[in-house]
C-alpha cells in the first residue's frame, strides 16, 4: 500500500496502528498507578510510596516509554497529513492549525472532568510549531529540533540536580473525595498539575519531528530493515540505561522518563514492524485487540482514564483507599489486574465500534469539527448508507 510516498506491503501494513495500540496500553500501565495512589494524582509528583520491588520493576518498565512511543507517533501522523495536504495541493499547515485547537480542547475537559495529568494539551501546543516547521529545510527543523532538546536536557537536569542534592518534596493539597471537589482543585491548582507541560511540550517537538524524519527516511517501507535494526540497537542502549537509572533511585526519575525513555520507544518503533513481518497466519487476539486500540487511540486514552477514575476515587468504587489498607502484594496484583481488565474492555468495545465505523467517537468528533463548513453540511444531509442502516 502506498500512503504519500511511503510504501507498505505485507504484516507491516498493521505495523503503526498495532504500535499505537501498545503505546495506549503502556501508557495506561504508568497511569493506573497514579489513579491507585490513595494520596491522590498529585502525590505522583512527591513519588510512589508505600510498594514493594515488583512495583518499582513495573514502573520502570512502563515509565514514560509508551508515551514517548506515542509521541513518535503523532510525528508520524503528521507527517503523513502534510504528505496529503501537498499531494491535494491544500494549504499546509491550514486547518492543521484548527484539528489543533480542537485537540486543545479536548486536552483541556479530559484535564478538568476527569485526569490531572493529560498529554493531549501538550500534544497540541507543541504541534503548531512543529506544523510549521515540517515544511522546512532538513536544516531549519535539525536546529528547531536542537534547541527544543537543549531545553529539555537544562530542565531534566536542573530538576535532577535538584534531587540529589535533597531538594523536599513538593507539597500538594489533600486530594478530595468529590468529584466536583476535583474539578475544582484541577481549575484552581494549574501550576501544580500543569508543570510537567514545561517538558512535554518541548521533548514533544523533538519527537514529532524525529517521527516525521523517520517515515522520510523508510520506518516502514519494504526497504527500511537496515533502519528498523538501527532502531532496534538503539532500544537496547536504551533498556541498559533504564537499568542504570532505576538503580540510581528516584532521583534520576525525570533522566529516565525523558531522556532514556524516548530510546526504549525508537527500539519498539523498530522492534515491532520486524516482528509482525516474521508472523505467519492469521492475526491473534493480542494483535487483534492492538490494532483496534491503534485505530480508536485517543477515545481508548480518554476512556480508560474515565474507568480508572470511575474505579479508584472515592465518588466511584473508592479501590485506591481501599487497597490502602492491604499487602503491598496483593495490591499490586489488584493493581495489574484492573490494568488488564480495562485493557480488555478497551480492546473489545474498540473492535465492536470498528465493525460499523471508520473512527473512534472522539475521532469522530474531532474529524468532523476540523472539516470545512461544506463538508458538515454534506454530512448532514447525506443519506444513510448500508453500513449506517446496520
Amino acid at each position: 500500500m502506498t500512503t504519500g510516498s511511503v510504501t507498505v506491503s505485507g504484516p507491516r501494513l498493521a505495523a503503526p496502528d498495532v504500535l499505537r495500540g501498545l503505546a495506549i496500553a503502556g501508557t495506561f500501565a504508568t497511569n493506573v498507578w497514579v489513579f491507585a495512589d490513595p494520596r491522590g494524582p498529585g502525590a505522583v509528583l512527591a513519588g510512589f510510596a508505600g510498594g514493594w520491588w515488583l512495583d518499582g520493576v513495573l514502573l520502570a518498565v512502563s515509565n514514560g516509554k509508551f508515551l514517548a512511543l506515542l509521541t513518535l507517533l503523532f510525528g508520524i501522523g503528521m507527517e503523513l497529513q502534510y504528505r496529503s495536504a501537498v499531494r491535494r495541493g491544500l494549504r499546509w499547515p491550514g486547518r492543521y492549525l484548527a484539528r489543533a485547537g480542537i485537540l486543545f480542547a479536548e486536552g483541556l475537559l479530559h484535564y478538568l472532568l476527569v485526569f490531572e495529568f493529560d498529554v493531549l494539551m501538550g500534544y497540541a501546543i507543541a504541534s503548531v510549531p512543529v506544523a510549521w516547521l515540517i515544511g522546512r529545510s532538513r536544516t531549519v527543523r535539525l536546529a528547531a529540533a536542537g534547541l527544543a532538546g537543549a531545553f529539555v536536557l537544562l530542565v531534566v537536569g536542573v530538576l535532577t540536580l535538584g534531587m540529589l542534592t535533597g531538594a523536599g518534596d513538593p507539597a500538594f493539597p489533600p486530594y478530595p473525595s468529590t468529584w466536583t471537589g476535583q474539578v475544582w482543585l484541577r481549575l484552581t491548582q494549574p501550576l501544580l498539575f500543569r508543570i510537567e507541560l514545561v517538558l512535554i511540550v518541548p521533548s514533544a517537538v523533538v519527537l514529532f519531528l524525529a517521527g516525521s524524519a523517520l517515515l522520510r527516511a523508510g520506518l516502514f517501507d519494504d526497504g527500511g530493515a537496515r533502519l528498523r535494526r538501527t532502531l532496534v540497537l538503539v532500544g537496547v542502549a536504551g533498556v541498559l540505561l533504564n537499568v542504570l537509572t532505576s538503580l540510581g533511585g528516584p532521583a534520576w526519575f525525570a533522566v529516565e522518563r525523558y531522556l532514556v525513555a524516548p530510546l526504549v520507544a525508537a527500539g519498539l518503533l523498530g522492534l515491532v514492524p520486524e516482528v509482525l513481518s516474521r508472523l505467519r497466519g492469521p492475526a491473534g487476539p493480542v494483535r487483534r485487540g492492538l490494532t483496534a486500540i491503534g485505530r480508536t487511540a485517543m477515545t481508548c486514552y480518554v476512556g480508560q482514564n474515565v474507568l480508572a477514575a470511575v474505579l479508584f476515587h472515592d465518588w466511584g468504587f473508592g479501590l485506591a483507599g481501599a487497597l490502602a489498607g492491604i499487602s503491598p502484594q496483593v495490591r499490586t496484583v489488584v493493581v495489574v489486574a484492573v490494568w488488564a481488565g480495562v485493557m480488555t474492555v478497551s480492546a473489545v468495545a474498540a473492535a465492536r465500534r470498528l465493525r460499523s465505523h471508520d473512527r473512534g467517537p472522539l475521532e469522530a468528533l474531532t474529524h468532523l469539527a476540523a472539516a470545512p463548513r461544506d463538508l458538515r453540511r454534506r454530512a448532514g444531509r447525506r443519506p444513510a448508507s448500508r453500513r449506517d442502516a446496520r
